[in-house]
């Protein structure tokens, strides 16, 4: 199934049970009325959240780093010999 079928399946279900909400006195009307604030709030923290988490495990790549330090050294030497001054080692 696309992702965009159940994207719109999943609305359609909420703004069902929203819409249920407010027509019946299950919870106050005022506090209804704010639901669909709270969950883009909720949904806009737990983005961070899985932002911060992918943050602290990030893989580090110790093998790659001489590969790393030995490209900057020839682009260094490359600019060098341009003309352009890149600086102190």
């Amino acid at each position: 199934m696309k992702h965009i079928v159940k994207i719109m399946t999943l609305l359609v279900a909420l703004s069902a049970f929203w819409i249920g909400l407010l027509q019946t006195s299950v919870i106050p009307h005022s506090y209804a009325l704010l639901l669909p604030l709270y969950s883009i709030v909720s949904l806009g923290c737990y983005g961070l959240l899985m932002v911060g988490v992918g943050l602290m495990q990030f893989p580090t790549c110790p093998r790659e780093a001489p590969l790393l330090q030995q490209d900057v050294a020839e682009a260094k030497e490359f600019l060098k010999q341009k003309g352009v001054d890149v600086g102190s080692d």
